[in-house]
């Protein structure tokens, strides 16, 4: 299979190939997904920029490791333009995408982890 959002060499290279690393790695990522895009939501609707930007940072080191380098980009671009406080009527657009390629990858990653067993 062919995945759009997900590499496996990223996630095989950090794990060195060990299934239980990988699995273990994944386990966090799904954590971290619904709690990413609440804070962001809950972020931008007290209208602290400043933290939404720190969060798409943390956010964008999780999706690197999954190979996500298009989500990766969009999200550098997120926090740059919410530290700045600039381009604000777009962050809800930025979000959205965050969860739809969240979602995406989600579902690629399980394919490619059955795969593996």
């Amino acid at each position: 299979m062919e995945y759009k959002s997900f590499n496996p060499d990223y996630l095989m290279n950090v794990s060195g190939g060990d299934m239980e690393i990988m699995e273990e790695i994944v386990a966090i990522f799904r954590a971290q997904i619904p709690e990413f895009v609440n804070e962001m939501k809950s972020l931008l609707n007290s209208g602290s920029n400043t933290e939404l930007g720190l969060l798409a940072h943390k956010a964008k080191g999780s999706v690197t490791v999954m190979g996500m380098e298009e989500t990766a980009r969009m999200l550098k671009e997120f926090e740059l333009q919410a530290k700045a406080g600039i381009n604000q009527n777009g962050y809800h657009d930025f979000i959205s995408r965050f969860e739809k390629d969240a979602a995406t990858v989600l579902s690629e990653i399980d394919h490619f982890m059955s795969s593996k067993h």
